[in-house]
This record gives structure tokens, C-alpha cells and sequence, in this order.
């Protein structure tokens, strides 16, 4: 049993926390034309845990499924910001 134990506890210090799988709706009041949602999904995609990325131009929103354990909110909303398109977190979960 004490073998186990040590063989257990040193491996489980080792792995890292599980990461969630989260959805959070931004905000986007400049999304004005067609091509602006690509172009907000785009900058978003190229973020590292982004699992999907829905924009509506007519809601001016960005729904975005993201690991939380690679990428945050607030780099989300960064990643369009600095496409040239302010986004504001609206609701996560």
C-alpha cells in the first residue's frame, strides 16, 4: 500500500488542473458590414484554445467556445480589439 502511495501522489502533483470548456458572449458595437464579423472571428481563431468563434453582425456579438485552461476573456476581447474592433464580455459560463 505505501508502495502505491508513493508511486501515486508524486505522479498526481505532475498533472496540471483540468482546464473547462467555457462559452462567453462579447459585445462588438463596431461590427457594422459583412466582412466585419470575419474579420473579428479571424483575429479570435488565432487564439490558442479557441474551440468556436460565432459573430453576429445584427446583434453585433462574438459567441466564443474556449479552453480556459489555454486562453481567457480578456484575451479574447484583446484579439478583436486590436483587429480594430472593441469587444466587451456581455456573459460567461
Amino acid at each position: 500500500m505505501r508502495i502505491a502511495i508513493a508511486i501515486i501522489v508524486p505522479f498526481l502533483a505532475t498533472v496540471p488542473a483540468l482546464a473547462a470548456q467555457r462559452t462567453a458572449t462579447f459585445s462588438v458595437p463596431d461590427m457594422v458590414c459583412p466582412l466585419c464579423p470575419i474579420t473579428v472571428a479571424t483575429a479570435i481563431r488565432r487564439l490558442d484554445g479557441i474551440v468556436s468563434v460565432s459573430t453576429d453582425v445584427g446583434a453585433k456579438t462574438a459567441t466564443v467556445v474556449f479552453d480556459d485552461g489555454k486562453t481567457s476573456t480578456g484575451a479574447i476581447a484583446d484579439a478583436s480589439t486590436n483587429a480594430g474592433y472593441a469587444a466587451a464580455l456581455v456573459n460567461a459560463q
